[in-house]
């Protein structure tokens, strides 16, 4: 019953900012610990990478058991802080208002939730931005925080968050981290495995979609990740749009292949908005599926 109250608290409070503005935030915390390791322990070792991963793990894991020590109002309250629906659907609205006022403003608004180079973006790619972020950050940092608490309760969860939170960070394919964050970018493939896949069934059932999933696991495949392709492919079938395909980064243009190649290319604020819509429809279905869960334990 704990995740479903945190689940609501988060849909409700989001994250306040004016809490962050005086203590620092569980995530800042655990990137500040993982920026500290990485300075201290990247000398280019794939050993090194993997003990400060088991390190993170087992830290991380010792403390959630710990905070659950102090009991359900702690696992609400931490349950709360670390799943990400409210503040996820803010950041993409914020892109679907920027662009209504300038493209200066949507690529403003969408740096804050994507990796790659916004300067040469047109409105179409700046929509696209939004959207694959909302698609792949609802699998991340909704669905699959909900799972682990599932499975694992707060020391799950706090795994679950710290590795995300490596991968982020160290989990490049770059001269400095192929082979430090190589165990956190694997870690991280292994625990959204299932998380990426529940994502896209819900967002296909969400949207009454049923007809969809073979065009969804004929393109999750083509995509550059083996996890986000999922919910990416998903939400391009339910919103009828293309999404991945080409984009720079560092001044790199990569050709990556399009998820659903026949969907609509030009997209608008309104394509953005309707990803939102999207996300807050999913929402709802994963708490009822969760809520209804919990009842029949109880009732049990």
């Amino acid at each position: 019953m704990t995740i479903v109250i945190a689940m609501l608290l988060d849909a409700l409070m989001g994250e306040p900012d004016w809490i962050w503005r005086r203590v620092p935030h569980p995530a800042v915390l655990m990137g500040r610990a993982i920026g500290w390791l990485d300075k201290r322990f990247n000398h280019g070792s794939l050993l090194a990478g993997g003990a400060v991963l088991a390190v993170l793990v087992v830290a991380a894991g010792m403390l959630g058991l710990l905070l659950s020590a102090f009991g359900p109002v702690a696992e609400v309250l931490i349950g709360a802080i670390l799943i990400a629906q409210k503040r996820l659907v803010e950041h993409v609205r914020a892109v679907a208002t920027g662009l209504r006022f300038s493209l200066a403003e949507g690529r403003r608004n969408v740096a804050m939730i994507v990796g790659r180079d916004t300067a040469g973006m047109d409105r179409s790619a700046v929509a696209r931005g939004a959207i694959e972020s909302a698609a792949e950050n609802l699998s991340d940092g909704v669905i699959a925080p909900v799972f682990w608490f599932l499975i694992g309760g707060l020391p799950g969860l706090m795994i679950y968050k710290v590795t995300n939170t490596a991968d982020s960070m160290i989990g490049y394919r770059t001269a400095k981290y192929e082979r430090f964050g190589k165990a956190a970018a694997r870690f991280d493939d292994l625990l959204n495995w299932i998380p990426a896949r529940l994502s896209a069934v819900l967002i296909v059932a969400a949207h009454f979609r049923p007809d969809a999933w073979r065009a969804v696991r004929a393109d999750a495949p083509r995509h550059r990740s083996p996890n986000a392709g999922w919910p990416e492919a998903a939400m391009a079938q339910v919103l009828g749009v293309a999404l991945s395909g080409p984009r720079t980064y560092d001044g790199e243009l990569r050709q990556y292949p399009w998820v659903n190649i026949g969907g609509q290319r030009m997209l608008t604020h309104e394509d953005v908005d309707r990803a939102a819509s999207a996300l807050w429809r999913t929402w709802a279905l994963l708490f009822a599926v969760v809520a209804l869960g919990a009842l029949i334990i109880a009732v049990v």
